[in-house]
């Protein structure tokens, strides 16, 4: 393309300090290096993840930012040593890498990876390296994604090549929410057939969750929010019962236990509280519940006492819903394209870049 090789000025949304509105800014997107891929983002999601970073986690060297890690698009260009993409074509960049080389990309046993913006800043949830400027000063790509951005560039091992016919306003859901929580039900938690499950908060992770479950063969699905609006779109998932913990005197765990003669077989906690954790871990039958936390938090210890895990218990941990990151967004396009999972219904609205603060808040009153 006439862009090779130059620095490319777009618009992005810019955090210049936490707790703060976006501003929509020119920036320079310099040319990818060695190893690096250019994208042109076409679309992309606001996962509550972003607003984690801007409003909760607020970690000092963790800005001036560009945020976004649930996006798609179209290769521009591409650094030295890229052979396994090619400007056109269509794909998703990654949080989470798959360098296909490490000790953890070898082993069937994670889906974690030695390499990647992960290793040693997972705090501050960017690498200080950045080909991002604005204003003459330097600005990080969040989660080595940076998808606020009209264009960025992602190391070649975090990115996933997808299907040239899927439509990329539709799969940047993908890149983060749907696999995490339906990855989280299908991979960690291995929900079986005939089974009954609890998946708290519902969002779009925990839809996702609803409908991994379901896709597994789960008989009886709990979906578990204070917001009872929630439950009409959790049933489109596949959910056969509603909880809204604010309708009782008593704990959700009793609840729960109540419905289904001492407990759940799986639970799925999808909201970063730490506090739920406990209580969806206590959801399950003792003797072989198994509990997976997928919400995302930095900020809290999560605690249980040991009883609720010596009489048989398995609590466990969801890190992209299991996915190795590369093959399984490819594969999970391809499972969309073949219509055996959902996309569409996990979209509420439509919007530009120049929008994306009127988005935040919509997300932060669970109006997404």
């Amino acid at each position: 393309m006439a862009t090779g090789g130059k620095v490319i000025r777009c618009k992005a949304a810019v955090a210049w300090e936490p707790n703060k509105p976006l501003v929509i800014e020119e920036i320079e997107v310099a040319p990818p290096q060695a190893n690096e891929v250019r994208i042109k983002i076409v679309a992309t999601g606001l996962c509550h993840t972003d607003l984690y970073h801007l409003f909760e986690g607020m970690h000092k060297d963790g800005f001036p930012a560009v945020l976004g890690h649930e996006g798609a698009g179209i290769v521009e260009s591409v650094g030295p040593g890229v052979t396994e993409f090619q400007p056109g074509d269509k794909v998703i960049p990654l949080f989470l890498s798959q360098c296909r080389e490490c000790r953890f990309c070898k082993s069937p046993k994670t889906n974690q990876c030695e390499k990647g913006w992960a290793v040693d800043r997972y705090d501050v949830m960017a690498l200080e390296d950045t080909r991002f400027t604005c204003k003459g000063k330097k600005v990080l790509q969040f989660l080595g994604t940076s998808t606020f951005s009209e264009y960025t560039v992602v190391n070649q091992i975090a990115v996933a090549k997808i299907d040239p016919t899927a439509p990329l306003d539709k799969v940047c859901l993908l890149g983060c929410g749907i696999c995490t929580g339906y990855g989280a039900a299908v991979n960690t938690a291995k929900v079986e057939p005939g089974s009954t499950c609890a998946v708290f908060g519902l969002g779009a992770v925990g839809l996702a969750a609803v409908m991994g479950c379901k896709a597994a063969g789960a008989k009886k699905i709990i979906a578990v929010d204070i917001n009872p609006e929630k439950f009409e779109k959790a049933k489109v998932f596949g959910a056969t019962d509603f909880v809204n913990p604010k309708d009782h005197d008593k704990p959700i765990s009793q609840v729960l236990a109540e419905m289904t003669n001492g407990g759940v077989d799986y639970s799925l906690e999808c909201t970063g509280n730490v506090g739920v954790m406990r209580s969806a871990l206590e959801s399950c039958i003792q003797a072989w519940g198994v509990s997976v936390i997928v919400g995302w938090t930095e900020l809290h210890d999560v605690a249980t006492r040991p009883v609720q895990l010596v009489k048989g218990r398995t609590w466990k941990g969801s890190h992209f819903g299991g996915f190795k990151s590369k093959d399984g967004v490819s594969e999970m396009v391809k499972a969309y394209l073949d219509k055996k999972v959902k996309v569409d219904e996990f979209i509420t609205h439509n919007m530009t870049l120049d929008q994306i603060n009127d988005a935040i808040e919509l997300m932060k009153h669970s109006k997404w």
